[in-house]
């Protein structure tokens, strides 16, 4: 691998030692013309040279060389996905990112999504507080119900509170996250009667976001609470969500919060050239796709598809990094977005491919991507 640039991310500013791009609160919108950048994974559990599934303590160290490059490139943020299930390596994402904060020294470090409905808000306020000290205030977290549902029977809980479970557990969640003794009452808990929550963070509260796939229904939530919101573009054109962003950015204002970040996460993966991107790339996918499809109910993937979403309008971040700056561009000129966040694990993609990706990602892409909006300004 090529010796790394200590900070190449699209927010940082070789000249001065401040990242001037980065607003103090971490949740306040960038400029027109900046971007965040990124990444997100699930501890893929892929496989070894012979074809044999990899053990997920396997997969989690090689993750945390893939957090350690990620700050060594200069991203803006690492995030990784709870899950249940053989295919997905980290099921507690706190206790991954409190490993990572002691071999990072600036990325911020989040969930890609925390499952707050099969979890216990006050012990998730609890995790992220304690990474957000070891790590000197670089921690988020992204609440969300998850598109798997293994955590329900696995804990013990029944599929129809599925709504439920995450209206009373949100709200929970944000009394505890504002630092003060917690009253609260619901039928998915105990209740709390004015009890304080340890440890509080110091100097600010703890960033969190609210995960969503789409519905209007989950968009006006977010924004009644005020946070932060990431839109999970996995399929069709990113373009197509522009209603929703305008509802958060409407529904925002009609509940007098002030504007917070809006982000998009999508799956990707950039080599050198496009044609290296989409044939390395495109066995891994289908493998994924037809594995979770037929869970699911879907037919089979094929590479026509495959190829549309990686064209200029599709929901897959897929080529050279001249090809996956140019779409990020115009995902910030569609969408007016703050921050993009890579899904760079897919499947069974090798970790070296991985780590290529993750260096590409920032001593490439972001860079060209400065350029790209700084031209369009």
């Amino acid at each position: 691998m090529s010796s790394l640039p200590a900070e190449s991310a699209v927010h940082l500013d070789p000249t001065a030692p401040s990242r001037t791009a980065v607003p103090s609160d971490p949740a306040a919108p960038v400029a027109a013309n900046q971007i965040l950048l990124g990444l997100n994974t699930f501890g893929d559990a892929g496989v070894d040279a012979d074809g044999n599934p990899k053990e997920h303590a396997l997969v989690l160290r090689e993750l945390l060389q893939e957090a350690k490059l990620a700050d060594a490139v200069g991203i803006h943020a690492f995030g990784v996905g709870e899950h249940h299930r053989r295919d997905f390596a980290v099921s507690v994402p706190e206790v991954f990112l409190a490993a990572a904060a002691a071999v990072t020294s600036r990325i911020r470090l989040g969930s890609a999504v925390t499952v707050l409905s099969s979890d216990d808000p006050i012990r998730v306020f609890q995790r992220f507080a304690t990474v957000d000290a070891l790590s000197n205030g670089r921690a988020e977290v992204m609440l969300g119900r998850g598109s798997f549902v293994e955590s329900f029977p696995l804990f013990g809980l029944d599929l129809a509170d599925y709504e439920v479970l995450f209206e009373e557990k949100l709200e929970l969640f944000d009394k505890v996250r504002a630092q003060k003794p917690v009253h609260w009452a619901g039928r998915t808990r105990p209740n709390v009667n004015g009890l304080q929550v340890y440890p509080q963070l110091q100097h600010h509260l703890l960033p969190a976001w609210i995960g969503v796939g789409g519905t209007p229904e989950s968009v006006l939530r977010c924004a009644e609470y005020g946070y932060p919101i990431i839109f999970a573009i996995i399929g069709g054109e990113p373009r197509r969500f522009a209603p929703l962003v305008n509802l958060y950015r409407e529904a925002m204002a009609k509940y007098g919060h002030p504007m917070r970040q809006i982000a998009t996460h999508s799956p990707g993966f950039i080599a050198d050239t496009d044609e290296a991107a989409r044939e390395e790339l495109f066995p891994h996918w289908l493998e994924q796709r037809n594995r979770i499809g037929a869970e699911r109910g879907w037919g089979p993937g094929n590479r026509g598809e495959f190829d549309a979403m990686c064209g200029p309008e599709g929901a897959l971040y897929v080529g050279s990094p001249e090809t996956v700056a140019q779409k990020i561009a115009l995902l910030k000129r569609n969408l007016g977005v703050d921050r993009f966040d890579l899904k760079y694990s897919n499947g069974t993609l090798p970790h070296q491919s991985m780590m290529r990706c993750i260096e590409l990602y920032g001593t490439e892409v972001a860079p060209r991507v400065t350029e790209l909006l700084a031209d369009a300004a």
